[in-house]
């Protein structure tokens, strides 16, 4: 993810924290020590500390458990409504998506067992003065425990519920259609929240919302697409009319490449035909922003470790390739050369020609 920073690695995922994490920390630091003082921002600041290492938990809780079940988990990124754990992928049988999904409640549940052994009293008192510095610590953070674990069993994505839903409804339909549901459902939560913020004038509930139904539709189409995939080959969805460059060519040849066509990422092939990168066309316009030299060859900018696929392999094994964050998957022939590529572009017009 963009604008995110690693802090370590832990339990073998990276743990990243995105930028706008600091912004929060900064919003609640003023905003009580304004109303308190510097001992109440202290408190408040370390409160939230706290918190986000719950939820760190949380989400280490569905990595281990997806572990089980061979699925690994690259990194953890922190941000400001949460924590994120990409997996490799999902477990698509029920019983194994469900054990993922309900892993991370339960972790916040273990919690608040904890602090409640060690003196917190999530009382009356503590749930309306909760953004307050008036209750005690501990009762404070087992309070919240207790509603992340109850907020993300809510039914609908992308919260933890909505995934347990989901494979619930795979037992009695597809995955596609049980996903479509559970993402609908997703998007009445995101509005009712989006409402309650707005009438509130709470713009966390606001940021939440949005993520909320962003994320359902994202997952919905996620699962479409990959449906539609495994019925397809990568000779099927390939781009095989593109101009590429060679070793030779200047940054200034590949500006003018991209003037004259409406590719955005071009590949660099030697002059047997075999690929060694590609040149997109962002990293040209940083290179062309900065202090490299229009004359500079092309290919001192290019991306060099790109995935390689044959002619017929799954076009599901492609769009894994593009979910890591290649720019291109490059199809190649029996002898070595370079076919066509495929761009997550591509593959969507392919889903909307195919009727998804």
């Amino acid at each position: 993810m963009t604008w995110s920073f690693t802090l370590g690695r832990l339990l073998g995922s990276e743990l990243r924290v995105h930028v706008t994490f600091f912004l929060l920390l900064a919003w609640v630091g003023f905003a009580t020590y304004s109303a308190g003082g510097w001992a109440a921002a202290a408190e408040n600041v370390l409160f939230v500390l706290a918190l986000f290492a719950c939820v760190v938990a949380h989400e280490f809780g569905h990595a281990l458990m997806a572990r089980r079940y061979g699925i690994r988990t690259p990194d953890i990124t922190l941000l400001p409504i949460g924590g994120m754990a990409r997996l490799e992928r999902m477990p698509e049988k029920p019983g194994q998506e469900i054990a993922v999904a309900l892993a991370g409640p339960a972790v916040n549940v273990v919690i608040f067992a904890l602090l409640l052994l060690l003196g917190a009293d999530p009382g009356t008192e503590t749930l309306t003065a909760i953004d307050s510095a008036g209750p005690d610590f501990l009762s404070r953070l087992a309070v919240v425990n207790l509603f992340l674990a109850v907020f993300n069993m809510i039914p609908a994505f992308p919260m933890d519920g909505g995934r347990v839903f989901r494979a619930l409804l795979c037992l009695a339909m597809d995955r596609v259609r049980a996903t479509r549901l559970a993402a609908l459902a997703g998007q009445v939560v995101a509005f009712l929240l989006g409402f309650a913020g707005l009438s509130t004038g709470n713009p966390i509930l606001v940021l939440i919302a949005l993520f909320v139904f962003v994320a359902a539709n994202a997952e919905a189409q996620d699962v479409a697409m990959r449906a539609v995939s495994r019925r397809l080959l990568a000779r099927e969805a390939m781009i095989t009319s593109y101009e590429a460059l060679g070793p030779q060519d200047t940054l200034h040849s590949a500006a003018q490449a991209v003037i004259r066509t409406t590719q955005h990422e071009f590949p660099v092939l030697d002059d047997d035909g075999r690929l060694q990168g590609f040149v997109t066309r962002a990293g040209l316009f940083a290179a062309l922003a900065g202090d490299t030299t229009r004359g500079a060859p092309a290919a001192s900018i290019m991306e060099s470790e790109i995935p390689t696929v044959g002619l017929t392999d799954g076009l599901e094994t492609v769009l894994s390739m593009l979910h890591k964050g290649a720019p291109a998957v490059a199809v190649l022939g029996e002898a070595g050369q370079m076919l066509g590529y495929i761009t997550r572009e591509n593959v969507g017009e392919l889903m909307v020609i195919r009727g998804r």
